[in-house]
């Protein structure tokens, strides 16, 4: 049986994951999120930079069918820039009807609305705010298990820093000691 510390370690990963900020439904209308940012952080990229890594890969997990792609350039100077496409065409009525166009075709320009956020210079959790409120996105809450599941990991964290506090005094006495040891036999 695997220790209990990797499948917490393992239990944390998923559960940092499927929660936390980023963690949204979006709706069924959004078909496509394109991020455009420089390469490098400088000159107001390290937002863009921390919300494709810390809040896009929780934005997928609950929204796999949308399209997510990420362009980075060399160019600092250049915009940092966020495009939410919306295909505001009439859903079938029948959730088990064939869809008779393919994802190739090309749909017209009156059924697809594109919009916009600028990145550059924004703090990740502004560029999450506003991307939430462009889309009308919903925030997925912890279950009342998930929530125990959080609880347990906290305090499970909790200990291991008091353990860690623990043998690190432990750990500076038995060097002082061997300190005072390696001194004694010098002389």
């Amino acid at each position: 049986m695997v220790s209990i510390i990797r499948r917490m370690t393992k239990l944390r990963a998923l559960l940092d994951i499927k929660l936390g900020p980023g963690a949204a439904v979006l709706p069924q209308n959004v078909t496509k999120l394109h991020m455009e940012f420089a390469k490098r952080m400088n000159d107001g990229h390290f937002g863009p930079r921390k919300f494709w890594q810390s809040y896009l890969p929780r934005l997928k997990y609950h929204n796999p069918a949308v399209s997510m792609t990420l362009e980075r350039t060399t160019n600092q100077e250049g915009p940092a820039l966020m495009t939410v496409y919306f295909d505001d065409a009439p859903q079938p009525q029948t959730p088990g009807a064939p869809v008779a166009s393919s994802q190739t075709e090309p749909t017209t320009s009156s059924q697809q609305r594109v919009a916009t956020i600028n990145m550059k210079h924004r703090h990740e959790s502004e560029i999450l705010s506003q991307l939430l409120a462009l889309t009308n996105a919903v925030p997925v809450e912890p279950t009342p298990q998930e929530t125990e599941q959080l609880q347990e990991l906290a305090a499970q964290q909790e200990l291991s820093e008091r353990d860690s506090a623990r043998h690190a005094i432990y750990n500076a006495e038995k060097k002082r000691e061997e300190a005072i040891l390696a001194q004694a036999r010098s002389m």
